[in-house]
Order: C-alpha cells, then structure tokens, then sequence
C-alpha cells in the first residue's frame, strides 16, 4: 500500500482505514505511521473527516497495533523477534530496544515512540521480558495519545502537504528533533545571558 492507495482506501472505508493502516502497522506497512497519523488530521482539516471520530480511531490504530506486538512477545517469546528478524533488518533495532529498556525500563516505551521502527520493536521486548500489561498499558496509551496528537495535529496545519511532511520526518525526524533542542536551548541561554539585570542599587529615586 503507498501513500495514494491509504487516501483511496480511507476514501471508501472512511475512519476505519485509519485504525486498520495503523493497526497493521505492526506487520510492516509501507506507508509510515507518522504520513497515515498525519494524513488523518489533515482531512479533517479540509473537512472530509470530522475530528474526534478521526483522532479516536487513529489513536485506537496506534495503541492496539503495538499492543497485538506486547502480545506476540509474552505469548511467543524470542521465536516472534527471530522470525521477524529473517524477514528484516530487525537485530540492530531489537539491541537499541534492549538497551533502551535496561538504562530506562519503563520509560524506554515513552522514548520508543519517537523512534521510527522501534516503536514496533519495543513491544515485542518488554512483552517478552514479561513487563505486567497493567504496566506496559500506563506508560504505552499515555504516551501513544500524546504522540498521535501531535502528529494529527501537524496533519491539520500542513493540510495537503501531510505526505511528503510526514516521510521528512519519518526519515529525519530524530536530526530535526535534536536541532530543534538545541536552538531552543541556545535560545533560552542567549536570553538570560542578555537579560537586563536590575538591582535595587540601580533603581533610580
């Protein structure tokens, strides 16, 4: 499925194409998670869509489709990571998972999400070192409705150019994100450093 057959496809299903894209996600569409999210706002935005119908099954697509790979791996263990791993180049985003889990734990599904390919790898990891459901479910679905309201979100303000805005950041997004960081950082330095400082001995009577 490429980008135009997701439009055809969310043409004639409507709100359930977005869940189903996203929910199939988890099998490797070609089409990223970030263009069919994006993709979602951005018809709402033309008034094709209406918003919370469109956002809820977008964000039920997200969460159930990494939710079937927490299941996958409690259920089946490394024999799901290996049989993944013949298909694709998956052992390098597997080991960045594994090691994301034991300097963050919890927190490593959290940062996962901002990680294109790793979001559906982290799943499969923490269900297999057996990470309680309740727990995966906290921090998974909290993080997972932040995320897709940010990329439904950016859908609406980019509006038709939702596909090619969505590749870019599937392709740069961590460069983006980081050279974002660090020109707010530079920001906030430059600012306080050049702040006027009015002491009291300067107040004048």
């Amino acid at each position: 499925m490429n980008a135009d057959t997701l439009l055809s496809f969310i043409g004639h299903f409507g709100y359930a194409a977005l869940f189903f894209a996203l929910w199939l996600g988890i099998v490797g569409m070609p089409v990223p998670d970030e263009v069919i999210v994006m993709t979602g706002g951005a018809l709402t935005a033309n008034g094709f869509l209406h918003v919370l119908p469109a956002f809820m099954l977008t964000y039920l697509g997200v969460v159930s489709g990494l939710s079937l790979g927490y299941v996958l791996g409690r259920l089946f263990g490394n024999t799901v990571l290996e049989r993944l791993g013949r298909k694709k180049n998956i052992k390098k985003y597997a080991d960045f998972s594994e090691a994301l889990v034991r300097k963050y734990g919890s927190f490593a599904l959290c940062i996962s999400y901002f990680f294109p390919v790793v979001r559906h790898v982290m799943p499969y990891v923490v269900g297999l070192h057996r990470m309680p459901f309740r727990r995966y479910a906290l921090f998974s679905f909290a993080t997972g409705g932040i995320w897709t309201a940010i990329f439904f979100a950016a859908g609406r303000f980019v509006g038709d150019h939702a596909q090619a805005v969505g590749e870019l950041v599937y392709r740069y997004g961590l460069l983006l994100a980081g050279v974002s960081a660090a020109a707010i950082a530079i920001a906030v330095v430059v600012r306080h450093l050049f702040k006027p400082n009015h002491s009291k001995g300067d107040r004048s009577l």
